[in-house]
């Protein structure tokens, strides 16, 4: 009855159809039931939930077993403008994504999720399993199924990158996907683990002793209501469900991403979808040296487009630290203003000329050729000659 009762609070509070409302009671799904008593401090977390809409997954997991949780979602701009699907990373949401959004949706039909045990989404916690495979099929059914995108750019952060490679994995073994995918963003992510510096709160959800002890020690801590609006806001979304508890679960995506990382990465050289890649200069976490790595050794070679940018004021969270920055190179590359390899030599002095500090600086291709100076100034180790005609 509790399922029921909040479908019918949901149904009430979006002001759906009397119809509508006779047609969802009909329809015979059980209903996760979220947490409608939930106490908001934050008015930025508050609007963010009221503006959303939910739709039933059942999960593909086999210890699952069949379980359905209602996912949280939300859309912006007008849906006859360009599409834009953005996927949230761990241990956040789709809220990440509330500074660059308004940024883009004048121009720009765009859709977010809150994963299963994150944000305003089911948080099952007697023991599913929060499994990133099934989360790219979750993608899958969420466009075909939900919004409808046909054609759309798919842009990845943190965890939701390596959910994104798989969701590509199976968008480019499926002969007949219905949907196209245009262009393909990915930021800061601990994607190659080998190169990351994970921090003792990651190892530790992994541990079956030390994670209950630290999630326990995070839920004992009072609940922060009040101070700066984006952490009042975070603490609400976390307070939702008992988010807390669900990063235990959630956590363990790790060992999933180390089985299969490298299988992921290589949907990148075989893909014909144009890659934007940016990077957080300053991640401690998952540094550089991670998107150094990646580049040269899947983006850099292949034949479709790539770029490849750094964000000098960024670290883990470029959406949120350098918003604009960010969206100016998703308008470059969605409005086809990005350079082809022969070019890119002039693209980058014209671009620097009137790069601001905090605009992110384009990298471009690694080509190393041999070179012949046009010269008539010959050297050798007697010095400096003119080549006599």
């Amino acid at each position: 009855m509790m399922g029921w009762a909040y479908r019918w609070t949901q149904i009430m509070k979006r002001s759906k159809s009397v119809v509508l409302i006779f047609l969802t009671l009909l329809l015979p799904i059980e209903v996760k039931a979220q947490d409608p008593t939930v106490e908001f401090y934050s008015p930025l977390a508050q609007a963010w939930y009221e503006a959303g809409d939910y739709f039933e997954w059942t999960s593909t997991v086999a210890d699952n077993d069949g379980a359905q949780v209602s996912v949280f979602y939300r859309t912006f701009g007008d849906p006859n403008n360009p599409k834009l699907l953005m996927l949230h990373g761990f241990p956040n949401s789709s809220f990440d994504y509330y500074q660059l959004i308004p940024l883009l949706q004048n121009d720009y039909h765009i859709a977010v999720l809150d994963f299963p045990g994150s944000g305003f989404s089911d948080k099952p916690l007697d023991g599913f399993s929060y499994m990133l495979e099934d989360n790219a099929r979750l993608v899958d059914h969420f466009v075909r199924e939900v919004i409808g995108f046909d054609d759309f750019a798919l842009y990845t952060h943190d965890r939701g990158v390596s959910i994104g490679l798989s969701f590509l994995g199976l968008y480019l073994d499926n002969p007949n996907p219905g949907y196209t995918i245009n262009y393909h963003f990915l930021s800061n992510s601990g994607m190659y683990l080998p190169l990351a510096s994970l921090v003792p709160f990651q190892l530790a959800l992994l541990d079956s002793e030390a994670g209950p002890a630290m999630i326990a020690q995070r839920r004992a801590r009072p609940r922060l209501t009040e101070g700066d609006p984006q952490d009042v806001a975070y603490a609400d979304i976390f307070a939702f469900n008992d988010g807390d508890s669900a990063l235990l679960h959630v956590g363990r995506y790790l060992l999933e991403r180390q089985v299969h990382e490298q299988r992921w990465l290589n949907n990148l050289p075989r893909s014909p979808v144009p890659v934007a890649y940016l990077w957080g200069l300053q991640d401690t976490v998952n540094p550089v040296r991670i998107s150094q790595y990646v580049w040269m050794n899947y983006l850099n070679e292949r034949a479709a487009p790539s770029s490849y940018w750094l964000l000098p004021m960024a670290a883990h969270y470029p959406q949120r630290e350098s918003p604009e920055a960010v969206a100016k190179v998703v308008r470059l590359a969605l409005e086809g203003r990005l350079p082809d390899r022969v070019n890119e030599a002039n693209f980058m002095r014209e671009y620097e000329a009137s790069r601001e500090a905090s605009d992110a600086v384009f990298v471009g291709h690694t080509t190393v050729r041999e070179l012949d100076f046009p010269s008539s100034i010959e050297y050798s180790l007697e010095g400096y000659r003119v080549v006599e005609d």
